[in-house]
């Protein structure tokens, strides 16, 4: 019996799969569940018409990303922190205060997506990279002055 996935399940398929399996297991265990349902004709065209518009919504998130990056790379955040000498700050500048700062230009950057090894600790600028998707990162730049 031909079934299509509604969820992923372990050893059988994936979500939106279209397989081949036992009879009985598809009307006793998959189906009961809702972890399946018959691969009718009907139900196939909608797999697929699924599957196009999840294609074109990951295409749109890319491009969005990009031009996101775009932005990225050309904005400068400029950072006030008090420092003692040689350039050292008291404390550091972290991915908040980085994220807080994008906020106040109109940039909504998650803090998490600052990929920041380690605090800033020194005046002066810091290039930090910024991941947008999994395919898109972008680079900012941290200019660190004395308060």
């Amino acid at each position: 019996m031909k079934v299509i996935f509604t969820q992923d399940v372990k050893g059988q398929g994936k979500k939106g799969e279209i397989k081949e399996v036992s009879e009985g297991y598809a009307r006793n265990f998959l189906l009961k569940q809702g972890l399946a349902k018959v691969a009718t004709e009907g139900n196939v065209k909608m797999q697929e018409a699924h599957q196009k518009s999840e294609i074109k919504r990951k295409e749109q998130e890319l491009e969005d990303a990009k031009e996101l990056a775009k932005i990225v790379a050309e904005t400068t955040i400029t950072i006030k922190a008090k420092s003692g000498e040689g350039g050292r700050l008291f404390g550091a500048v972290s991915t908040k205060q980085i994220a807080d700062e994008l906020k106040k230009t109109k940039l909504n950057i998650d803090k998490r997506k600052l990929m920041l090894d380690e605090p800033i600790r020194t005046l002066g600028y810091t290039d930090v990279p910024v991941k947008l998707h999994h395919e898109v990162t972008a680079t900012l730049k941290v200019h660190v002055v004395e308060e």
